[in-house]
């Protein structure tokens, strides 16, 4: 059985994928496209090489491990017309991600932008007005294992977590989960409303002036999911009714350099970049091994994702 890796394996991972009983074959991205090299792969590790490399003409390609947790990037059609499974990144930039959000609501809570500001100023002023995350709720939307890393930092400080999923399904950390049609009770009700959900079909721009007008006055909005689940014009007309924004996602990214967010005194911006570690690697090989020697075993791989529903 072959499998190509489009990305840079260490020597140590190549030998222990040969030891597996795979021939390997290793083409960086930017370098890719058929051949006879590529098109008799069985298996293909990558994070987005479909714009050079045409997986119809892999007439043996039945497994794809994506190294990456989105997989919009996908020829979709091609895939469901070979009948191929796909794997992807589930759960490994969670840690990073749980990290980054439980920064960005320190931040908020404590002002540290203000703080910053008066330090590059030299300027000494106290500010009594810091508030507490103590006895706080927070609600997640979307209960998957960025929600639940983040849940389980946060469970430290005292807070009341709340859920929303699909079902209503209890999971661990979360004090109540809600259902999809009580997906309400988490704008209405909670202090942080935190989005870290998949964008399909049915949750892109859901999060709108409709939502936005539900949240409690002094409440908080957090977006790592995606960027399309949110109307950002919508979230711009009501900034003014938070302590604090804080977005790594958005509708177009580039953010455009003249979007209001980008000034807004009560916002934090950063580049799609809550996901980065230096230990992201580390985990990303450990997925692709395991699944790997699942897959040559002719066992159940992990992290499937099913192309029609969207994750």
């Amino acid at each position: 059985m072959k499998v190509l890796f489009n990305l840079r394996v260490k020597e140590e991972q190549f030998n222990r994928v040969k030891d597996l009983g795979y021939e390997v074959v290793c083409i960086p991205e930017k370098r890719l496209q058929n051949s006879a090299e590529t098109d008799d792969a069985d298996v293909l590790v990558a994070y987005n090489p479909f714009e050079t490399l045409d997986i119809s003409k892999m007439k043996n390609l039945k497994y794809i491990i994506l190294t990456s947790v989105g997989f919009d990037q996908l020829p979709k059609e091609k895939i469901l017309a070979q009948n191929i499974q796909v794997s992807n990144n589930r759960g490994g930039y969670s840690i990073p991600m749980s990290e980054w959000i439980v920064m960005c609501i320190l931040e908020i809570y404590k002002k540290a932008r203000a703080f910053h500001i008066k330090q590059d100023k030299k300027l000494w002023s106290m500010d009594l007005s810091l508030s507490e995350l103590y006895g706080q709720r927070i609600g997640f939307l979307g209960t998957g294992t960025i929600a639940v890393e983040s849940a389980k930092r946060l469970k430290a400080f005292g807070v009341e977590l709340w859920g929303y999923n699909t079902n209503g399904r209890d999971v661990d950390y979360f004090d109540r989960c809600f259902s999809k049609d009580q997906i309400d009770e988490i704008f209405k009700n909670c202090d942080v409303v935190v989005s870290t959900m998949p964008c399909t079909s049915e949750t892109e721009g859901m999060i709108n002036k409709d939502k936005f007008a539900l949240m409690k006055e002094g409440s908080s909005f957090i977006n790592v999911g995606r960027g399309k689940l949110v109307k950002e014009d919508d979230l711009v007309q009501f900034l003014d009714k938070f302590k604090g924004v804080a977005l790594d996602v958005f509708e177009n990214e580039p953010l455009r350099e003249d979007s209001p967010l980008w000034d807004a005194e009560n916002v934090i911006v950063t580049p799609h970049n809550c996901w980065a570690s230096d230990r992201n690697r580390e985990r990303v090989d450990q997925m692709i091994y395991s699944n790997l020697k699942k897959y040559i075993k002719g066992e159940t791989v992990s992290n499937l994702v099913n192309i029609n529903r969207g994750y």
